[in-house]
């Protein structure tokens, strides 16, 4: 197990370097000059070679990439041209917003999509299925912006029961927290509670069907046991994978919804660093969530070796 672990947290070198490289000529090459945002609308274009002088974007592309490169190993990723800040000091103090929002939407939709699955699949062709399906199709289709401002309009506006915008600290107080994050979860929820649903009663639907599923009912099995101890550990697999696809996705959803609630994230700060060409904090952002796409990945391998062990051989 240790061996497979060390393979692939070697196997994400290369995939960081080809990702370095990728974003790196991405925001090099289209169109725009940084040094022109900075400095203003009336700047002249000796003010603006100074700039580009001092940020080092006259240098060829080539000698850009390998100061970025050997500073980012030893994890300085230079300061933002618009923030100016060191972008290690932006990412950190970012962090935790969005952090609390991802962790509180898988929750909230792992909670909530795992059972209604398990009991759509029990139930298969019944009222519940139909609910579940019509409600898997509904979270597809709205786009997560039409959420958030529609809670926004009943629950904030209309009855109150929690603020319109912003963000708490849990430091600051769990209810202050709490009563800021459920609105956000909840509008990234949905499209994540509609896929795992999904996946969950086809997968059960497809383990309800086996042979060892009619020897524990033959055994005299409660029905709940047969359901959570033999049919959902026997479907965990693409379950998981779709559970561990759902956080990768998160990361999109994130930046929709941080700037829809107006929360003070990695994802407003990803907005607002591409529209200011802010190139130090967009390639550490993007390095930042290739990587932890990576470490998803490899925990999703690993709890595949903990449902069925035979993927260990």
């Amino acid at each position: 197990m240790l061996t497979f672990v060390a393979r692939r947290l070697l196997a994400t070198i290369p995939v960081l370097a080809i990702v370095a490289i990728f974003v790196f000529l991405m925001l090099r090459l289209t169109p725009g000059d940084p040094a022109a945002v900075i400095a203003g609308d009336y700047a002249n274009s000796q003010q603006i070679a100074e700039i580009r002088a001092k940020l080092g974007l006259d240098e060829p592309l080539v000698t850009q990439f390998f100061i970025w490169a050997g500073r980012g190993l030893q994890g300085d990723f230079g300061e933002s041209f618009f923030f100016k800040r060191t972008v290690a000091e932006l990412i950190l103090q970012r962090v935790e917003p969005t952090l609390a929002l991802a962790v509180c939407t898988i929750i909230l939709a792992v909670l909530i999509a795992v059972p209604l699955g398990v009991i759509a699949a029990h139930r298969h062709g019944g009222w519940i299925d139909r609910i579940v399906m019509g409600f898997s199709v509904l979270g597809f289709s709205v786009p997560v912006f039409v959420v958030g401002y529609l809670l926004i309009y009943v629950f904030a506006i209309q009855l109150s029961w929690v603020p319109v915008q912003g963000y708490r600290s849990p430091a600051d107080g769990l209810g202050d927290f709490f009563q800021r994050i459920i609105l956000p979860s909840c509008t990234l929820a949905v499209i994540y509670i509609a896929l795992i649903a999904r996946i969950t009663r086809a997968s059960v639907i497809e383990v309800l069907g086996e042979d060892y599923i009619r020897t524990a009912r033959a055994k005299g099995l409660t029905e709940r046991t047969v359901l959570m101890r033999h049919a959902l550990r026997n479907a965990a697999v693409p379950i998981v994978t779709v559970i561990g696809i759902g956080i990768a996705l998160l990361i999109g959803g994130v930046v929709v919804t941080e700037s829809v609630y107006n929360i003070p994230g990695l994802g407003r700060l990803t907005v607002d660093a591409v529209l200011a060409r802010d190139y130090p904090v967009i390639q550490a952002v993007i390095l930042m969530f290739s990587f932890v796409y990576v470490l998803i990945n490899l925990a999703i391998d690993l709890a595949y070796s903990f449902f069925d062990p035979r993927i260990r051989y």
